[in-house]
């Protein structure tokens, strides 16, 4: 593997010193090794990762393969807990020694099911550089495919239990300029619902102000405060991340066809795309946020120079030091100079733009694509800008990808202005389109004939709207009767999403931010693919018809741990492992066939209801439940059926293996 303009383009860069080329390139031509991190809530992650360490490492500690040893996995020494994994195994291992195989297929499932997240090392970095905390406000600006929104995600819910889900206050945004990789996102984030979870289609360059009202307005020239009407405030973030497009030449190790085809006019191209894209996160940043712009680059064009030219276009940021916060991760410094080819001979020869320019003939100056700012400030510049904080990783460090982070704040005293068209304290008049059904119909009349776009920024969008359902709707209130919930439920911020804004199949929940975004922008503007998490569902079908009971509702498996801190704990069944073990053996259990005292507790309740069954921990028959599962069950006049899909049936079966 090799690439001449590769080379001789990075060494003119100087990204390492020369006693370190050789090895650098050489790390370069080995296989990435596999990577993986223990996800989910901490006190789950915590479990799962004892029964890594505890079960599986051991037995793989002195594994022979055609008379080598092999290596087992071992704990990436910087993630914090101990929650990552890497082991570098040839495919032939996995697939033909008994004891990695095993483990491949552990991993392979627990992944399907969302407890483990197969991730490169190096993309693990942005998330735990951001520090985001249940009550911030986030926006993940370009999140395909999702492996760090998820990283966010649990972030922000870092307060769960095992069983049930917290209730943030803050609030994640995932946005992709792609369609496509919007379903990505929304399938990925589908293993952790959240109430505060919102996926957008835009082009994060172009990411459109987001209104909020405030609660109330003083006047300070007054004595006393007076409350005036509620006004919109643009909606400021606390944490952002621009982990951007790129060229990727960090990833060489595993896309190998980076080698024939890499060369560095790819990055000029990208600079001003980068460029905007960080500008535009550092206008919706609020005083004290923190943005992560990082690449999987190692072209300072798409690195330092983006950073430096972000700082000095927009006042009242700086680069904080982040070298300590993950003290066993090996970096280098961000670079404070370099030389942009102006070709693709790689003609470094110019030091500045001015130089550049100078060289060309006059008719030609502008139709050149290079710009000033693919060139370093100037000396006294640099320094001011304090790009050594940047932070380089390569592979030659920790057996990783190339990567690049720089961690921007904005200064708690700065008084710069957002731009005039979305001014703070301006009062605006709210939109309705995802409010108003007729509105909402009236919309999709007039679009039809235009042309289907794909990608966000512009294009025709055809999703459907959400509409908050009052609290005092009668179907709300029977479902909230019949699943037995407390007077805290917020029975305000369920919303359904269909045209006509009627609770017909399925109930949503969010969280109070998300409520008011919805509430007080155009959902088409914002372009809104999903929002919040589906909890209720009606129980519609054979069986419900069959015995003729009045529309009843179930709590879905996937928002059950949103809602279980709200239902009357006298309304949750209790149950042990052997119980648990009749439900899995067949589809539809009798109610008859359970032991006691589960057995008369079914007798007791009403038939063609949704229960909640909260399995102890405990030992039957040499199967042993090291801790609670909480599941919803379906009662009907003979037998019961546990309401999950077969992929969350498949992870509850590894319990009897």
């Amino acid at each position: 593997m090799h690439n001449e303009r590769f080379e001789k383009y990075y060494k003119a860069q100087k990204i390492v010193s020369d006693e370190e080329w050789e090895p650098f390139m050489e790390s370069l031509r080995k296989p990435l090794p596999t990577t993986f991190r223990v996800a989910g809530s901490r006190q789950a992650a915590r479990l799962l990762n004892d029964t890594i360490r505890d079960t599986y490492v051991p037995h793989l500690a002195d594994v022979v393969f055609e008379g080598e040893s092999v290596s087992p996995p071992v704990q990436l020494s910087w993630y914090p807990e101990g929650l990552a994994w890497q082991f570098d195994v040839p495919k032939k291992v996995l697939r033909k020694s008994p004891e990695f195989k095993k483990f491949h297929n552990f991993l392979v499932f627990e992944t399907e099911v969302g407890n483990v997240s197969r991730q490169e090392a190096v993309s693990m970095l942005p998330p735990l550089y951001l520090e985001v905390e249940p009550h911030h406000r986030v926006i993940d600006m370009c999140a395909a495919p999702g492996s760090k929104t998820a990283q966010l995600l649990e972030a922000l819910h870092a307060h769960d239990s095992i069983t049930s889900s917290s209730y943030p206050t803050g609030l994640l945004i995932a946005n992709d300029s792609d369609h496509k990789r919007t379903h990505m996102l929304i399938h990925q984030s589908a293993r952790l619902p959240s109430p505060a979870l919102m996926v957008t289609n835009h082009d994060a360059s172009i990411f459109p102000a987001i209104k909020i009202p405030s609660e109330q307005t003083t006047f300070p020239s007054s004595t006393k405060p007076r409350v005036a009407a509620k006004k919109q405030y643009q909606l400021l973030f606390d944490r952002i991340l621009c982990d951007v497009p790129c060229s990727g030449d960090g990833t060489l190790r595993k896309n190998l066809g980076i080698w024939k085809h890499w060369q560095p006019m790819d990055g000029n191209g990208l600079h001003s795309l980068q460029l905007r894209i960080l500008q535009r996160a550092m206008r919706m940043l609020k005083k004290g946020g923190r943005i992560v712009y990082s690449t999987c680059s190692l072209n300072p064009v798409e690195n330092e120079a983006v950073i430096a030219a972000a700082l000095m276009s927009i006042p009242g940021f700086e680069l904080i030091d982040m070298s300590n916060h993950l003290p066993r991760l090996k970096h280098r410094p961000g670079l404070t100079t370099w030389t942009p080819t102006v070709d693709r001979n790689i003609t470094t020869d110019f030091v500045t733009y001015d130089d550049y320019v100078k060289s060309l003939p006059e008719d030609k100056r502008a139709e050149s694509k290079m710009l000033e700012s693919h060139w370093p400030p100037s000396a006294s510049e640099v320094d001011s800008l304090n790009l050594t904080r940047c932070i380089r990783i390569y592979p030659h460090l920790q057996d990783t990808g190339g990567f690049f982070i720089a961690v921007l704040q904005k200064a708690e005293d700065d008084e710069v202005l957002e731009e005039p068209a979305t001014t703070i304290g301006v009062e605006l008049q709210a939109p309705v389109a995802s409010t108003d059904p007729a509105q909402f119909k009236q919309q999709q009349k007039g679009k039809k004939g235009k042309g289907k776009g794909s990608d966000g920024g512009g294009t025709h969008f055809n999703e459907n709207p959400y509409t908050f359902v009052s609290p005092d709707d009668p179907l709300l209130q029977t479902c909230i009767s019949q699943l037995r919930l407390k007077p805290d439920f917020p029975s305000s911020n369920i919303l359904v999403r269909n045209p006509g804004g009627e609770p017909v199949r399925s109930l949503y929940m969010t969280n109070d931010i998300v409520k008011q975004i919805v509430l007080h922008n155009d959902y088409t503007r914002m372009r809104l693919m999903t929002c919040g998490t589906k909890v209720f569902a009606k129980q519609e079908g054979a069986v419900a018809k069959r015995e003729g009971a009045e529309m009843q509702f179930r709590v879905l498996s996937e928002g059950l741990p949103v809602v279980l801190p709200h239902i009357e704990p006298e309304a949750i069944l209790q149950a042990d492992v052997a119980t648990l073990r009749v439900m899995m053996e067949s589809y539809y259990p009798l109610c008859t066939s359970f032991p006691d005292p589960f057995k008369s507790l079914l007798q007791s309740k009403a038939s063609s209801r949704c229960y909640i069954v909260r399995f102890r921990p405990g030992q039957a028959d040499n199967v042993t439940l090291t801790h609670e599962f909480v599941l919803p069950i379906w009662k009907s006049n003979k037998s019961i059926t546990l309401m999950l899909d077969k992929r969350a049936k498949r992870y509850v079966l590894t319990v009897f293996v």
